[in-house]
């Protein structure tokens, strides 16, 4: 038995353990739990359970539907899936409720690299797993990825250095931050599940108001002041007030320039990108990974799918797929970014953020803007109401397949076309990585 399954022996032994929630996350609990004492196991899922298909024995109390959540205070220890939204708050529970993340944090905090913002961590953070297995460092991946904390749990050894992507929802509960937190940008997003910015920022500043002063923080200078113990390095490419700014694919501090990246070389598109890549070089250089053996990796390193991600060039019109993309910020970046823009899919679920700067951004640029679904119907009426540039350039349809089908039919030759709807997917696909794979789909079939 490892160290950290012993610590996971001793915190639930002889409780009554309730696992709320029983997707990935949940189900890579109940594997190590399985092994360990706890006095009793129950899965509390909304939805239905198949016992058969998920090897539950009978002794694995199941408690599925719309009551799923009345009777937690009946446990001793309750692991809360980050997809959950509990019911009532924890301090109104008679038990402990914990998650995967926070009991992998109180154990291996010092070897954990962890990465947040409302938008890039991904890239992010796999940037920096690549850039750290490359240069020859004993690295696991995991978190918000798609890869449950408790899978690598066994795996760590002294050497170990973890890279974490850490979501709102992982952080909402969290009192425990990793050694080195990055702290990437924040939009509007969530607000559907947070009803504010406030409390939105609030979940996300736990990656780092729990450091010590031996850990550091790197964070986006426009969210300076921060209020932890840790050493802060803020970083911007927007403006010149922080410890760090990249821009002229350079990272320059007061000093002058620290690293010229290789803009030619690298398969990360845009400006954004360089930021990303510059978040990545500081946690590299704290890591001791030189900069010959950081170029090295860099260059080959494949970005993420579904972030203005090439398609396929169909009739003259190249095609990206930006799905990933569910804010205004990121829609105006993927018009930056993409080659001799053309056109832009908007829309998808209407979350209720504010639309205006992406609406002033699309009046001052001159490509085709397709409108689709429920914010898309919402973006096109705001259009219709504001002095916005030719807006005969702006129309709206049904569904991503109208949309597809008329970008091919009104988007020049020698110009791109690219899906950033700026929007959530949900409601009209199970994700974004689906409704990427559709789009893809759909562009092949042209």
């Amino acid at each position: 038995m490892s160290a950290f399954s012993e610590f996971l022996g001793s915190f639930t032994e002889n409780k009554n353990v309730c696992i709320l929630g029983f997707g990935r996350e949940g189900k890579s609990t109940y594997r190590l739990l399985k092994d360990l004492s706890p006095a009793s196991v129950t899965v509390c899922d909304l939805f239905p359970v198949d016992r058969n298909a998920n090897c539950l024995p009978d002794e694995v109390g199941l408690i599925c539907g719309e009551d799923y959540q009345k009777s937690l205070s009946d446990f001793d220890i309750v692991f809360k899936s980050p997809g959950i939204v509990l019911e009532k708050q924890p301090c109104d529970l008679d038990c402990i409720v914990t998650s995967e993340t926070q009991l992998f944090f109180e154990f291996f905090r010092d070897k954990i690299i962890g990465i947040t913002g409302t938008k890039g961590k991904s890239t992010v953070s796999s940037l920096i797993w690549h850039i750290l297995k490359e240069s020859g460092k004993k690295t696991l991946f995991a978190g918000n990825i798609g890869i449950p904390v408790f899978d690598i749990a066994d795996d760590v050894d002294e050497d170990t250095l973890i890279v974490c992507e850490l979501s709102c929802h992982q952080l909402e509960y969290m009192s425990v931050s990793p050694h080195i937190a990055v702290m990437l940008n924040l939009y509007e997003e969530h607000l559907d599940h947070y009803g504010s910015m406030e409390r939105y920022h609030n979940a996300k500043k736990n990656i780092y108001l729990h450091q010590r002063k031996s850990d550091r923080l790197i964070i986006n200078y426009a969210l300076v002041p921060v209020e932890t113990e840790a050493t802060v390095f803020s970083i911007s490419n927007t403006d010149r007030g922080g410890d760090f700014f990249v821009g002229n694919s350079t990272l320059t501090c007061n000093m002058g320039p620290v690293y010229k990246i290789p803009a030619d070389d690298i398969k990360l598109l845009g400006i954004h990108n360089h930021y990303n890549v510059a978040v990545a070089y500081l946690v590299a250089n704290m890591c001791n990974v030189s900069d010959e053996d950081f170029t090295k990796a860099l260059c080959t390193f494949n970005p993420l799918a579904h972030r203005l991600e090439f398609v396929a060039e169909v009739d003259g019109v190249r095609y990206y797929d930006d799905s990933i993309s569910t804010a205004c910020a990121t829609a105006v970046e993927a018009v930056k970014s993409v080659p001799d823009p053309g056109t832009i899919l908007i829309g998808g679920m209407d979350r209720g953020i504010d639309y205006a700067p992406l609406i002033q951004f699309l009046s001052s640029v001159d490509i085709n803007v397709i409108c689709m679904e429920a914010s898309g119907n919402r973006i096109y009426s705001e259009i219709a109401s504001a002095e916005f540039n030719s807006p005969e350039r702006v129309f709206l349809v049904q569904h991503l397949e109208d949309a597809v089908k008329l970008a091919n039919e009104i988007t020049p030759k020698g110009k791109s076309c690219v899906l950033s709807p700026a929007s959530a997917s949900y409601g009209i696909f199970k994700n974004f990585e689906e409704r990427g794979d559709v789009f893809k789909s759909l562009v092949n079939q042209l």
